[in-house]
This record gives structure tokens, sequence and C-alpha cells, in this order.
């Protein structure tokens, strides 16, 4: 069943209006222990903010490394670094620490975790046999970018789980929510707004998903088994003690 339904302008990303779900759903009673969510969903801030305030567990695939090495699988990637918080330190997989510690700094995207950079000197980069494998700079150090310590931890459980067959097979269950949104698009035109303005494009959505919903109860079989019979109340459990006859309904 459709429970909540949110209307954005084009422009915004998919993790801005999930803090705005789990407010409406809170308000309502109605939050899930664990919210199956796409790609687009899943900001490490907003994780961690479903989980600290909601206590919603957010489930879905993590943008994965987006450093050069890491995409070519070439050379010496974000997560070949050993990053020590406590000394604010990065130690590169040939052995040398690096010389600089700042931020965090605020990115550009609003879904984005804050950013610490690490950089090498040159004078410990430019000799380095292994140069080639770590930048293709021919002048410059290696930086390394990573989130903060509690993002990060974060980051690096949710990359481990997401190989799991346990949280395969959970998040295999969303597969039922792309179908949702397939009938939708496809069979109610939900990709075309009928009227001008976000207010009544809203109210376009609300009363589709409303008939979404219908379409789907009245689709239910009914059971064979016939439900329970109601308790009897406490005046007709009078009448039965005292053997008087009354009306069964």
């Amino acid at each position: 069943m459709i429970t909540d339904v949110a209307t954005t302008p084009a422009t915004t990303y998919d993790a801005q209006a999930l803090p705005g779900i789990h407010t409406r759903l809170a308000r309502r009673g109605l939050l899930p222990a664990e919210h199956l969510v796409d790609g687009g969903y899943t900001s490490l801030v907003h994780l961690e903010q479903a989980a600290q305030k909601h206590q919603v567990r957010v489930t879905g695939p993590l943008p994965g490394n987006p450093t050069r090495q890491h995409r070519k699988n070439e050379g010496f990637g974000r997560d070949d670094f050993h990053i020590d918080f406590d000394r604010q330190q990065v130690t590169c997989p040939n052995g040398q620490v690096s010389k600089g510690w700042h931020g965090p700094y605020p990115t550009s995207s609003p879904t984005a975790a804050p950013l610490i950079v690490a950089r090498f000197t040159k004078s410990r980069c430019r000799p380095c046999p292994v140069r080639t494998r770590c930048t293709a700079t021919s002048d410059s150090a290696r930086t390394v970018g990573f989130p903060p310590r509690e993002l990060r931890d974060l980051q690096l459980r949710v990359r481990a789980e997401q190989q799991t067959p346990d949280w395969q097979a959970r998040y295999a269950i969303r597969s039922g929510v792309e179908g949702t949104v397939s009938e939708f698009a496809h069979g109610h035109g939900m990709r075309h707004c009928r009227y001008r303005g976000q207010s009544k494009a809203h109210l376009q959505h609300i009363l589709t998903a409303i008939a979404v919903n219908i379409e789907r109860l009245s689709a239910l079989t009914a059971t064979s088994e016939a439900p329970p019979p109601r308790p009897p109340t406490a005046f007709q459990d009078f009448l039965d003690q005292h053997g008087i006859p009354r009306r069964k309904s």
C-alpha cells in the first residue's frame, strides 16, 4: 500500500526528499524499521540522520569509491590508504605518511558528506617507485579525500554488508517498489502533469495514489475462513448468565 506521496521540483535530488518523508511518516506513526531505497537516496549524511533521529535503517546500494584508480581498477584507490583519525595521518601503500590534514570541508552537493583532505609532500611522492600507480600528475603530490570518522565507519560497514547474501536477499524485496513505479508511470501517466503548479501536481499524485490503493484492495480475494466472532459485551454476558434470550447478530 502507498502510505506517503511527495512532490518536488524536477531539480531536487532524491536524497533531499528522504528526511521529509521520514518526518511525515513519523507524524502518522508509520515509520518502518527498515526503509529500502535505490541508490539515489543513499547519502551518508541522511543514512546517519535517519538512524539517529528516527531509528530507521535505510538500506540501499551505497555509491562506490569515485577515485580514478578505483574506477579503472588500476593503481592505489582511497581504500588502499590507512587512515589514522587519532593522529590525523594517512599512510600510503608504500609506507609514506601524509604531512597535511585539512577539513572537514563542506562539499558542493547538498547531500554529500563533508570531506577531509590529506596531502602528501612532493619530496616523498616524486621519488616513489610506484608513483605511476598512485597519481597521473607529473609534478604535484597525491591527495586523499574521505568523510569524518563516524561517516567513514558507516560507509565501510554498509559497503561490506552489501556484499553479503543476507543483504542481497533483503534488498531483493524492493523489486515490488520498482513495479509500483512502473505501474504509476505507464498505467496512470504520472510522468505528465495535468495541471500547472506544484500544489496542483501534488493533488494529482495523491488522487492517483488513492486510486491505485483502491485497485489493489479490490483485487484481493476473499479469505475462505470466516472471521472470528466478536466477543460479547458485558450486557450480553449478563443476559447469557441469567438465561435471558438475546438476538444474535
